[in-house]
């Protein structure tokens, strides 16, 4: 409980104030806050690492005062020089109400999946991507160092090249994880993870609220948003992938941003629209292409409309482009940086033909046994009533791009099309997410015109209210709650497994680590295999180790160099200079991923037991601690 509310107070808090100071309420204010704070925390660790700063609370709280003063200052010029029109209100207090039970029903949906997936709250990640976001994490909060390359340090160090990365979840987390005084990261990493499902939701909302869209809309879309597998859920098994997830969920707030900015241009619109491009892009630098194809479809309709208005409006956006190209120049040299240097990017292999992967995206159904057939009846009902999403129609050409990508990326390998994606990594499970995002509020319209048709054929003295709750509460229940377990299930993938024995971070190993992290001193490196559960070492002790992901890409020397001879220590000089460089105290080993030949991956580590130069102070079922004699 503890880090929930830490959690909420850490997103939640410094995004409200800025979002208020800013002039935003409601339901906008609301959806905003989580993405306001990331931008507040994700420019405050480069760029204080850039001035020779530590990024802790008090820098946080530091940033996000500067953040409520300008969010104030450029309100109060705004209201000085052309007050805003009163936002308009056209959903009565009882359907406000009603919204808040759906959004309640969706992220108790969301959390029940996550943490039946999960199996407890600090429970470990097998995935490849895990260790790398624990140890960040870890690092950021034992050292300070919000740099752009700093959660990377801890796998590439020494003459080895730490990528860049965005790091605003990282930067975050480290403060949760240091204010709810935890002894390990994963309680952490699990919070922010089961509270995804409600942060789309809120998106949603605030995305049919600024729109105009009805309420029985709104209270549909948030409903119909939790429930597809193939939105957040699937990415929770695999790695899992904490930022883009995080993104995936922030991404509908672009085009509630996008039209509140073009409808009255202004400074305080402006800052909001340059908050929320900067925040998109601090947690991911795909997330900021993906909500532009997300909202880039919102302007066609307006276009149409007003043809007169386009170059008015390229003209403003390219305003807020060049401040918030000045805001983030960080985040952008480091994203070209990487681009052009010499990490190799090769793609993913085909998965299938492109009919297969559209029945998937119609199915709801991915890699999963089943499809979830209901969200596919619904998906057709919202298309046979796509007139009445009215100012909302052009989430259906958001669909239809974002479909495309999924469908292109996953049946073939042509070279522009890896290029087109490479800020996804060319990644299907990525672009099957996010075409989930505009499906998902097609089949939410699907339920809203199951009401309406229902309405219009039922007497008028059936309540509408009462009405509205009985479809709506009715998809929950033929829907499993929102497919909660089978959700869940999947989830369960990436977590745990019915035989301990063979998970990636087996009890054993994660016994092992938690040892290891009792004794060593401060300060003190372990050596260990990259191919087994113990990269997790640091997050889960504070013990560095040699190796701290999977990712053996460019490694460091030194890293290469003991993978290969370090049972040679007591007769190669150049092993000796590399473990007093990196002052290696321990050798920790587990069982590795799949059982190699010989016993461990690499064959410096291989048949240790009884080597002079080590004795063993630990051993359990899955692993063994040695030290290093003298």
């Amino acid at each position: 409980m503890a880090s929930v509310l830490v959690c909420l107070l850490v997103v939640g808090v410094p995004g409200l104030l800025t979002g208020l100071a800013a002039g935003l309420r409601g339901w906008v204010l609301a959806a905003f806050a989580p993405l306001l704070s990331y931008a507040i925390g994700g420019l405050a660790g480069p760029w204080a690492a850039a001035l020779g700063l530590p990024f802790n609370v008090w820098t946080y709280l530091a940033a996000a005062l500067l953040f409520i003063a300008v969010a104030f200052g450029v309100r109060w010029l705004t209201r000085r020089k052309s007050p805003p029109k009163p936002e308009q209100t056209h959903w009565t207090t009882l359907a406000h109400l009603a919204v808040a039970g759906c959004l309640i029903i969706a992220t108790a949906a969301g959390i029940f999946a996550a943490v039946r997936g999960m199996g407890h709250l600090g429970a470990i990640a097998q995935g490849g991507d895990g260790p790398y976001a624990a140890n960040g994490v870890r690092y950021i909060a034992t050292t300070g160092d919000g740099s752009l390359t700093g959660t990377g340090t801890v796998n590439w160090y020494g003459d080895g090249q730490p990528p860049f990365y965005p790091n605003a979840y990282h930067l975050l987390a480290a403060l949760q994880y240091t204010l709810s005084g935890s002894t390990s990261i994963p309680p952490t990493l699990d919070v922010n993870t089961m509270l995804l499902p409600g942060l789309l939701a809120l998106s949603f909302i605030a995305l049919v609220r600024e729109f105009r869209g009805r309420a029985v809309l709104a209270g549909s879309v948030a409903l119909a948003s939790a429930a597809p597998v193939i939105s957040t859920y699937e990415s929770m098994n695999r790695g899992p992938l904490y930022p883009f997830l995080l993104g995936l969920t922030l991404t509908p707030l672009a085009a509630v941003a996008l039209r509140r900015y073009l409808e009255r241009v202004a400074p305080d619109t402006g800052f909001v629209l340059v908050a929320v491009a900067v925040g998109l892009l601090c947690i991911h630098s795909s997330t900021l292409f993906g909500s532009i194809l997300f909202a880039g479809p919102a302007l066609l309709p307006r276009w149409v409309r007003q043809w007169r208005t386009i170059g008015r409006d390229l003209g403003w956006l390219a305003l807020v482009g060049v401040i918030s190209v000045l805001v983030a120049g960080l985040q952008l040299v480091g994203a070209i940086g990487l681009a052009n240097g010499p990490l190799p990017y090769l793609g993913w292999p085909v998965e299938w033909r492109a009919t297969a992967a559209l029945g998937a995206l119609l199915g709801f159904q991915h890699l999963e046994a089943h499809p979830q057939i209901w969200l596919s009846i619904f998906l057709g009902i919202g298309l046979a009533g796509f007139r009445r999403l009215g100012p909302l129609r052009w989430i259906g050409l958001t669909a239809l791009v974002t479909g495309l990508f999924y469908i292109a990326v996953s049946s073939t390998n042509s070279e522009w099309i890896k290029a087109l994606a490479r800020p996804w990594w060319d990644d299907p499970y990525r672009f099957m997410s996010m075409a989930a995002l505009p499906l998902s509020f097609i089949v939410g319209n699907g339920i809203a015109s199951l009401y309406d048709w229902l309405r219009e054929r039922l007497p008028a003295r059936v309540p509408a209210m009462a009405l509205s709750g009985v479809v709506l509460l009715g998809f929950v229940v033929i829907t499993n709650g929102l497919y909660w377990q089978t959700n869940g299930d999947k989830v369960a993938g990436g977590y745990r497994n019915e035989n301990p024995e063979k998970l990636i971070i087996t009890p054993g190993e994660e016994a092992a680590m938690v040892e290891l992290g009792k004794l060593a001193r401060p300060g003190e490196w372990a050596m260990n295999d990259r191919y087994d559960g113990t990269t997790w070492t640091y997050a889960l002790s504070g013990v560095r180790t040699v190796a701290a992901h999977d990712d053996g890409t460019l490694p460091p020397s030194d890293a290469t160099l003991l993978a290969k001879h370090f049972r040679e220590y007591e007769t190669n000089a150049a092993v000796r200079a590399a473990v007093a460089r990196l002052n290696i105290h321990w050798v920790i080993l587990g069982e590795p991923a799949e059982p190699p030949k010989p016993p461990v991956w690499s064959p410096g580590l291989n048949d240790l037991a009884g080597l002079p130069f080590l004795t063993e102070v630990f051993r359990d079922q899955d692993s063994v601690i040695y030290r290093l004699n003298g």
